[in-house]
């Protein structure tokens, strides 16, 4: 959503497009950690059970009910002023460049080459 919003996008839009992207690997990540947590119940120890129960649960709350429900509401109610930084903050704090974006603007697009004989 952040990189959405980053590329030009209206907050709205990039919330939308964001969680478009995100949430088939949300979706994936939390059913796949959500069976290996379940897998502990199987287990006789009940404090393992217990474990693995509050576990399981904890992933799929978190996955539907925080990351795809509330995190997209709360960002579209907020628009731009979810994205807002102080520029104090902004300063002090590092640019982590994850997507590579200065490399590609730092980089000279690649000329055509000709069919030289």
């Amino acid at each position: 959503m952040r990189e959405e919003f980053v590329h030009g996008r209206h907050a709205n839009d990039a919330t939308v497009q964001g969680l478009g992207h995100g949430a088939r690997v949300v979706t994936a990540a939390a059913l796949i950690m959500a069976s290996v947590f379940a897998g502990f119940i199987l287990v006789e120890d009940p404090i393992i059970k217990a474990i693995g129960f509050g576990l399981t649960i904890g992933v799929l709350i978190d996955a539907f009910v925080v990351r795809m429900t509330l995190v997209p509401a709360i960002l579209s109610l907020l628009g731009d002023r979810a994205w807002w930084f102080p520029r104090w903050l902004d300063r002090l704090t590092p640019r982590v460049d994850i997507e590579g974006e200065t490399l590609r603007l730092e980089t000279p697009e690649p000329k055509e080459l000709t069919n030289v004989r």
